[in-house]
């Protein structure tokens, strides 16, 4: 289980992001969504520790991993996927999924998380992370990674996001196949009605501040309605 207790972000420059950030998460899909600028990828990047909260604390599993780096999070079972992947250049697909898996896959087990997220292996498994692959094809990668990474916690960042041509159900079953394998929780940073309507939970973020938390029977029908003014449910 994720817990939040009190967690706010400040910039440099005194600007606040996130603002005393109470929450429970313990469902498989997670949803975060609100308007821009309403600190939901703040929020995921805390998490992660990629961004030092100014106040508050994060556990996971009752353990407080607000102190730890990045790279002891990830160990201790946190992943992050960015709405833009990294590129690595002299990197390859095969060299990056083994890497995110934690051994050295054999060409068959990284093609099978390949196929996972539609891509032909024979035509990825030793292309280069680098310019030549498209933002599509670098998500759909990404994900293939945090497949095989199978953490307790992966944070997504609008995966959606450059997938036109993969449709969203294949991407709904990526997730559902994650869980089955992991076990733990999915959280998704996401504008869209298809991701959201798909949530156990759904964590409504406005001015860096929860505003609601709920299931989608009761979370969707107040972004359909529009009080709140947010556009993230009515996008296609």
């Amino acid at each position: 289980m994720l817990e939040i207790k009190h967690l706010s972000y400040v910039t440099p420059e005194g600007k606040t992001i996130l603002d005393d950030i109470n929450l429970k998460v313990d469902q498989r899909f997670v949803a975060i969504t609100g308007p821009n600028g309403s600190g939901k990828s703040t929020l995921a990047k805390t998490i992660a520790g990629i961004i030092t909260p100014t106040e508050g604390r994060i556990l996971l599993d009752g353990e407080d991993i607000t102190g730890m780096s990045i790279t002891e999070r990830a160990k201790n079972g946190v992943s992050f996927a960015f709405q833009q992947p990294v590129r690595f250049k002299g990197i390859t697909v095969s060299d990056i999924i083994s890497i995110a898996a934690g051994r050295e896959l054999s060409l068959d087990d990284a093609c099978e998380y390949l196929s996972e997220v539609g891509l032909c292996a024979r035509d990825y498994i030793h292309r280069e992370i680098n310019e030549s692959l498209s933002g599509g094809e670098l998500k759909r990668i990404e994900i293939a990674t945090a497949f095989a990474r199978s953490t307790k916690l992966t944070l997504f960042d609008e995966p959606e996001a450059g997938i036109d041509l993969w449709s969203f159900q294949s991407l709904i079953k990526v997730f559902e196949r994650m869980y089955e394998k992991m076990g733990g929780t999915i959280m998704i940073i996401s504008h869209q009605e298809r991701i959201l309507s798909f949530a156990e939970q759904i964590i409504l973020l406005s001015g860096g501040r929860i505003e609601a938390v709920g299931g989608k029977d009761e979370i969707m029908p107040m972004l359909m309605e529009g009080d709140l003014k947010y556009e993230c449910a009515r996008r296609a």
